[in-house]
C-alpha cells in the first residue's frame, strides 16, 4: 500500500526541500514523489497530522534496555516500541546487561532480537571483558558481528595502558572507542555535583575535576596513539573547552551530551528525589548553559537520551542508596526543544551521530529509502506519568513543561504512529 504524507514541513539540510512544506508519496518503503500537492486514490493511506514536520530518522547513541538479565527494567521488544513512538529509527544499545555484551554471540543475540522492527538496533559492545577494565574484549570479532562501537557503559577504564592499547588496536579495523569521563579516585564516594547544593544538602559531592582529569588523560593518549575516540555524556563547561582545544589540534575526538544535562541542574536535588540521581551528576546552570552553547557551536556533536531504566526497587529508595540513571527516550525531543533551535537539535540527532558511528546517511529525496521521523515542534504540554511508555518510570521530567510532540516514524518499510 502507498502512503501519502500531506503538508509535511521537511527539516533536512541535505534535502533540496529543506524548510519547505510538501506532500510526500511513499511506495514500498521508497519516496516516490515530493511535490506541492499530490492526489491519491482510494488505496492510498493518507496521513494528515497537525503541524506535521518530518526529518531524517533520529538516532540515539546511548540506550540501555536491560535485556538480557534485567528484563524487569525493560525488554528489547518494549524498548523498541518506546523508541519508535519517541521518534527514533535507530538506537545504539549499551552493554550493561547480565551477562555483559562482550562476545560475538552476545552481539548477535541483540541484533536477532530486534529483527523485523521498524527501529534498527545497533549494539555497543563492551570494551573490556565483563566490563571489568582488566582485559580487552574480542573487539574485532564483535565488530564483524555488528557492534558499532566499544564501551564499558558508565565505567571509566582506569588503566592508562589498557586505554592506550584499545586505541591502538581499534585502528586496525577502524573501530570507535568510547571512554566514560570520570576519574574514580578523584570522584570517590560522591553521588552529586560537588558545590553549594551538595554542601547545603549534606550529600557527598563529586568534583568536576574528576571529569576533566579523565578527559585530559584520554586526549593525551589519543594524541599519542591516533585513532578515533568518542567521549559520551560530558557534563561541564570545562569539558567543552577541553574537547574544543583537542578538535582544533586535529584530533579525531567527538562527544555527546544527555538531554537532562542540557535542561536540568543540581538545583533539582533539594527534594532528595532519586529520579535526579544521574551519572555524571547534574551540574550547575553555568555548566548547563555551556553545554547548550557547545551544541550550537558544533563542539558537542551528539545529543542522547542516555536512557537507563531502573526498576522501582532500586530507584524509589533513599537518595544515597538509589541507582544512577534516568529514562529519556520519551523526553529527549520535547525537553531539548525547549533550549535549542530546531535545526541544531535535528542535526545532533541525525547527521552527526550517523557519521560518527559509521552508519549510512539518509536524506529526504525522491527515490531514496524512507527513514523519517514525524513530529510537531510547537506543541507545549506538561509531561506526566501517562506519557511514559517505558517499563521503568524513572523520568526526571515528570511535572515539567516541555515542547513538541512526536507522532512516530516510518522506517524499514514500517509506519509506526502513536
Amino acid at each position: 500500500m502507498s502512503t501519502l504524507l500531506k503538508n509535511a514541513t521537511i527539516v533536512d539540510a541535505s534535502s533540496p526541500y529543506h524548510h519547505q512544506q510538501k506532500d510526500i508519496l511513499i511506495n514500498n518503503g521508497i519516496i516516490e514523489k515530493i511535490s506541492d500537492s499530490i492526489s491519491a486514490d482510494d488505496t492510498t493511506n493518507i496521513i494528515e497530522l497537525e503541524n506535521l514536520h518530518i526529518s531524517c530518522g533520529w538516532f540515539d547513541t546511548s540506550v540501555s534496555l536491560g535485556e538480557p538479565g534485567f528484563e524487569e527494567r525493560e525488554t528489547i521488544a518494549n524498548g523498541l516500541k518506546v523508541a519508535a513512538e519517541s521518534g527514533f529509527t535507530a538506537i545504539a544499545v549499551n552493554s550493561n546487561t547480565n551477562p555483559v555484551i562482550d562476545s560475538k554471540s552476545d552481539v548477535e543475540y541483540l541484533i536477532n532480537k530486534a529483527r523485523n522492527s521498524g527501529v534498527t538496533l545497533y549494539p555497543i559492545a563492551a570494551l573490556t571483558q565483563k566490563s571489568e577494565g582488566k582485559e580487552l574484549a574480542e573487539l574485532y570479532d564483535m565488530q564483524q558481528s555488528g557492534a558499532i562501537a566499544f564501551s564499558d557503559y558508565n565505567k571509566p577504564v582506569e588503566s592508562d595502558n589498557l586505554m592506550k592499547v584499545a586505541l591502538l588496536y581499534a585502528q586496525n579495523f577502524d573501530g570507535l572507542v568510547l571512554s566514560f569521563p570520570k576519574n574514580n579516585s578523584i570522584s570517590g564516594e560522591g553521588i552529586v555535583n560537588e558545590g553549594i547544593n551538595s554542601t547545603k544538602l549534606g550529600l557527598k559531592g563529586t568534583p568536576t575535576l574528576a571529569e576533566h582529569i579523565q578527559i585530559d588523560r584520554d586526549l593525551f593518549l589519543l594524541e599519542y596513539t591516533g585513532g578515533k575516540l568518542h567521549i559520551p555524556t560530558i557534563s561541564t563547561a570545562k569539558s567543552v573547552d577541553l574537547i574544543k582545544e583537542a578538535k582544533m589540534k586535529g584530533l579525531q575526538v567527538t562527544c555527546s551530551v544527555s538531554a537532562h544535562h542540557l535542561t536540568l541542574t543540581d538545583n533539582e536535588l533539594h527534594g532528595f528525589d532519586s529520579r535526579f540521581k544521574t551519572n555524571p551528576p547534574l551540574r550547575t546552570d553555568k555548566d548547563r548553559k555551556a553545554l547548550v552553547k557547545g551544541i550550537k557551536s558544533g563542539v558537542i556533536d551528539i545529543i542522547t537520551s542516555d536512557h537507563n531504566p531502573i526498576d522501582i526497587e532500586h530507584k524509589k529508595v533513599e537518595f544515597s542508596e538509589a541507582k544512577d540513571g534516568v529514562i529519556g527516550l520519551e523526553t529527549l525531543f520535547p525537553a531539548t526543544n525547549t533550549v535549542l533551535d530546531l535545526d541544531d537539535l535535528i542535526n545532533a540527532l541525525t547527521t552527526k551521530p550517523r557519521a560518527i558511528f559509521g552508519l549510512e546517511s539518509t536524506s529526504i529525496k525522491e527515490d531514496n529509502k524512507v527513514d523519517i521521523t514525524l513530529f510537531n515542534p510547537d506543541n507545549n504540554f506538561i509531561f506526566t506519568d501517562k506519557h511514559i511508555a517505558s517499563t521503568s518510570k524513572n523520568s526526571p521530567f515528570v511535572g515539567k513543561k516541555l515542547k513538541g510532540e512526536v507522532y512516530g516514524i516510518y522506517a524499514n518499510n514500517q509506519l509506526t504512529l502513536k
